[in-house]
C-alpha cells in the first residue's frame, strides 16, 4: 500500500527506480500516471551501487535495502549519497529485520533531507497475508500519504499482529531469527558451491533471507524441482536479470539439505 501512496499522493517529475529489485514499486508508479526510468546495476559489480549511476534530476529514487532478489546489502554511507534536496528518497527496509544488527539501516534516521523508509512487519513473521508494516518520513510527506490514504486501510488482525510484533519478547525472537538465518543462509551457499563444476554461480555475499543463483538450464531446472516437490523464484520477471538466474530462500537445515539433493537431481536431468 505505501508504494501505491507513494505514488498517486506524491508530485513527482523524474522517478527512478533502482533494478533488480522488487518490481510492485515500479508498476505503481507507472498505474499512477508517472514515466519511470531504470538505473540496473551490472553483474559484474555485484549488483551494488554506484551513487553516480542514479541522474542528478531524479526528484524520487527508489531502492530496496538489502535487495530482492539479489541479496545485496548496501552501504547506508552509499545510499545516503544519494539523497538531494528535493528529492525523495525512498529506501524498502523489508527484509532489514533478517539482517543481524540490522547493520546499514536508514532507519530512524532524521539528518538525512527527502529520507523515506518502508519496513514490512510480515516477513521474518510469515504474516504476508495482514498487510502490516509502516512509513517513516517527515510530516510533511506523512500527511500527504494520509490524505491519499482510504479510510480504515489497516484490519484489526493486523493491528493485534503489528503490537504483537513490535514488543519486547518479539524483537528478541527477531533479533535471534536473523541469526539463524545468516547461518542457515551459509549452509545453503556453502552446499551451492559444490555444484560449480556444473555451471551454477553463487551471487556474493547474500545478505537477506535468499540468495541468488545464475544456473545452466534454469528454466528446465526450475521445472525439474517443481516436480520434486520445490518451488524456487524465476530471475527472468526482474528488470537486469534474465531467464537463468534463479532465487532461492532460505530454510532450515534439514529443508536445505533436501533441497540440496533434489537439485542435484533437477541439474542432472536438465542437462539430459
Amino acid at each position: 500500500e505505501a508504494f501505491v501512496l507513494l505514488a498517486r499522493a506524491l508530485k513527482v517529475r523524474q522517478p527512478v527506480v533502482v533494478h533488480p529489485q522488487f518490481t510492485e514499486p515500479e508498476a505503481a508508479l507507472r498505474e499512477a500516471g508517472h514515466a519511470v526510468e531504470r538505473v540496473l546495476l551490472r553483474e559484474a559489480d555485484g549488483f551494488r551501487l554506484t551513487p553516480g549511476a542514479v541522474p542528478e534530476g531524479a526528484d524520487l529514487v527508489l531502492i530496496g535495502n538489502p535487495t530482492n532478489p539479489t541479496s545485496v546489502l548496501h552501504p547506508a554511507a552509499a545510499i545516503a549519497q544519494l539523497a538531494r534536496p528535493g528529492r525523495l528518497l525512498v529506501v524498502d527496509e523489508a527484509f532489514m529485520d533478517a539482517v543481524p544488527g540490522e547493520r546499514e539501516a536508514l532507519a530512524g534516521r532524521t539528518d538525512i533531507p527527502g529520507l523515506v523508509v518502508l519496513r514490512s512487519l510480515t516477513k521474518t513473521w510469515g504474516l504476508a497475508g495482514l498487510r502490516i508494516g509502516y512509513v517513516l518520513a517527515d510530516p510533511e510527506t506523512i500527511a500527504e500519504l494520509e490524505r491519499a490514504q482510504p479510510l480504515w486501510p489497516v484490519s484489526t488482525p493486523a493491528l493485534a499482529a503489528a503490537e504483537a510484533c513490535m514488543d519486547s519478547p518479539a524483537l528478541a525472537e527477531a533479533a535471534h531469527a536473523a541469526h539463524r538465518i545468516a547461518a542457515d543462509r551459509a549452509h545453503l551457499v556453502a552446499g551451492l558451491t559444490e555444484f560449480a563444476p556444473d555451471g551454477l554461480q553463487v551471487m556474493e555475499p547474500a545478505e537477506g533471507p535468499f540468495v541468488l543463483v545464475r544456473v545452466p538450464n534454469a528454466v528446465a531446472v526450475r521445472r525439474h524441482l517443481r516436480d520434486l516437490g520445490f518451488a524456487v523464484r524465476r530471475g527472468d520477471t526482474f528488470p537486469g536479470l534474465g531467464e537463468q538466474w534463479l532465487r532461492l530462500a532460505v530454510r532450515d537445515r534439514p529443508t536445505v539439505n533436501r533441497f540440496l539433493q533434489a537439485l542435484d537431481q533437477a541439474v542432472t536431468l536438465a542437462g539430459r
